[in-house]
C-alpha cells in the first residue's frame, strides 16, 4: 500500500514518551486557520520556494513551465541556490517500515518509538494500518485530530501504544468557522478513546482570541474532565511556510 508522507523527524522529544522517530502524514481534511504545518494539508507533493536565496536567474524557468510544472524534478535540479524543494513523496508502507527501522536501536533504549504525524495520520487509514502493522514491535503513537470515521478511529486506536489528540475548540460552530469542519465527529472519537483504556494526552493550541478565550478553554475542559492536557503556545513562524508554498497566512 502506498501513501504520500512530507517529512521524517528523528530524535523528536515532544511527540510521545521517550525519544521516537515521527512520520508527518501528507493530507488532512480540516483547515485550521493557524495551521502550522500548510505542506501537509493537501496529499498532492508540492512545490516550496525559498525566495529569499533566489537570485532571479530563471534557469528554472527555461527548463519546465514553472511553477506549474509536474512531477517538478527539472527546475530543482538546475537551481544554483537550491531555492526549490519537493515538500511530500509517495512511498510503500513495507520500503517506509524498514527505512525507519534501520535506525530504531536507540528508540527502544529510551522508552521512545514511532509516532504519526501530519496533516492527519487518520486521513490515509489503509496506508497507517500497513505501516503500523510492520512496525507493531515497537511503541506506537499518534498526533491527530482525531476526525475521521468512528470505525477507522476504532480500528487504529487497537494498534496504538499512545493517542495525542488535539480538542481545538469546544463550541461545534466555531470549530467549524475556524477549521473547516464540526468537532462532532472529533468528540465522538474522543469518547472513543477515553472508554478504551488507552493512555492519551489532549492538546490545546493558545491561538490569540480564538482558542485561549475563557469561554473555549472552559467549555474544553468540561469535554475533557481531568485528562492531562497541555495547552501549546501560538507559533508564529509558520508563515513563512505558507509564503514558500505561494498560500495566504490568514492570521
Amino acid at each position: 500500500m502506498n501513501g504520500v508522507i512530507f517529512d521524517i523527524k528523528e530524535m523528536a522529544v515532544h511527540d510521545g514518551p521517550g525519544i521516537r522517530t515521527t512520520v508527518f502524514f501528507k493530507g488532512c481534511p480540516l483547515r485550521c486557520k493557524w495551521c502550522h504545518n500548510p505542506e501537509g494539508l493537501t496529499v498532492e507533493p508540492q512545490l516550496m520556494y525559498k525566495q529569499a536565496r533566489c537570485i532571479k536567474c530563471g534557469r528554472c524557468k527555461t527548463e519546465c513551465n514553472h511553477p506549474e510544472c509536474q512531477p517538478f524534478g527539472k527546475c530543482i535540479r538546475v537551481c544554483p541556490q537550491n531555492c526549490l524543494e519537493i515538500s511530500g513523496r509517495t512511498v510503500e508502507a513495507k520500503c517506509l517500515a524498514k527505512e525507519l527501522k534501520e535506525n530504531a536501536e536507540i528508540l527502544g533504549d529510551s522508552f521512545g518509538g514511532f509516532t504519526f504525524s501530519g496533516g492527519e495520520p487518520l486521513a490515509q487509514p489503509k496506508f497507517l494500518i500497513e505501516l503500523m502493522n510492520e512496525l507493531k514491535d515497537y511503541h506506537l503513537c499518534i498526533e491527530t485530530s482525531g476526525y475521521a470515521k468512528t470505525e477507522v478511529f476504532s480500528e487504529i486506536l487497537e494498534k496504538l501504544d499512545f493517542v495525542i489528540m488535539d480538542i481545538k475548540i469546544a463550541d461545534s460552530e466555531l470549530h467549524k468557522k475556524y477549521t473547516g469542519v464540526s468537532n462532532s465527529r472529533i468528540l465522538e472519537n474522543f469518547e472513543t478513546l477515553r472508554k478504551s483504556g488507552k493512555p492519551y494526552l489532549i492538546r490545546t493550541p493558545l491561538i490569540p482570541n480564538i482558542t485561549d478565550t475563557k469561554e473555549n478553554l472552559e467549555g474544553i475542559k468540561k469535554i475533557i474532565g481531568n485528562a492531562d492536557w497541555e495547552k501549546l503556545p501560538y507559533n508564529k513562524m509558520a508563515g513563512a511556510k505558507y509564503k514558500m508554498l505561494g498560500m495566504s497566512y490568514e492570521l
